[in-house]
């Protein structure tokens, strides 16, 4: 246990020494920061799925957020339900970065029952490397799938995606990143049926987050 514990801890100060390295080596440089279209562009309609109901961002959770772009939308299949969050941070140099759900949802009341790291395939594309918790508050129960999405990948860890932004800041001067949430109600305690909707849904979605998300 000692032995993992200084690993970490020798992991964690290599991340730290990057980050401080790659900000000060991009500091000089005007960043090369992709401009997407605003996610209210998103589609409300893909196969498969329609738009069911679209929450704007509070003024007091988007003062926190900093995130230069998100959305938070229902969506149903016509039998089951899924909802999507993106928040998209063009740049992360003056140290805004996203907020882990891992943190966020315990913060709201929830309670994780479980969690792994969850390969969701995706067909005719890279799989997508998500965290997959159960929560439950109160009676409610959730499946939930989040993972961080930038130029071409998708990681789970959040210590992997900032060991990607330090290598995408020194190699292409770009820290652009998206964190993506997908949430699936267990309905009646049928826990595998809201589990193969979170996944069926980040099949269907993630193709348009491809095209929609910087590359």
């Amino acid at each position: 246990m000692q032995f993992l514990k200084n690993r970490f801890a020798l992991l964690l100060s290599l991340l730290l020494v990057g980050q401080a390295l790659g900000a000060y080596l991009i500091d000089k440089r005007a960043e090369n920061s992709p401009t997407i279209p605003p996610l209210s562009t998103f589609p409300s309609l893909f196969p498969g799925w329609r738009m069911l109901k679209d929450y704007p961002l509070e003024d007091e959770v988007a003062k926190v957020l900093q995130a230069t772009d998100t959305i938070t939308r229902d969506y149903t299949n016509g039998t089951e339900l899924a909802n999507i969050y993106i928040a998209y941070f063009k740049s992360q140099r003056s140290g805004v970065a996203p907020h882990s759900p891992k943190n966020c949802l315990p913060g709201n009341g929830w309670v994780s029952e479980s969690q792994q790291i969850f390969t969701v395939d995706i067909p005719g594309a890279a799989p997508v490397e998500a965290n997959m918790y159960v929560v439950q508050r109160a009676e409610a129960k959730n499946v939930v799938l989040y993972w961080y999405q930038s130029r071409q990948r998708t990681v789970a860890s959040e210590y992997t995606a900032k060991f990607f932004v330090v290598a995408d800041a020194i190699r292409l001067n770009r820290t652009d990143t998206a964190l993506v949430r997908v949430i699936a109600p267990v309905l009646g305690n049928d826990l595998e049926r809201a589990k193969k909707t979170a996944i069926k849904f980040t099949q269907d979605v993630q193709p348009l987050l491809a095209k929609h998300l910087p590359q």
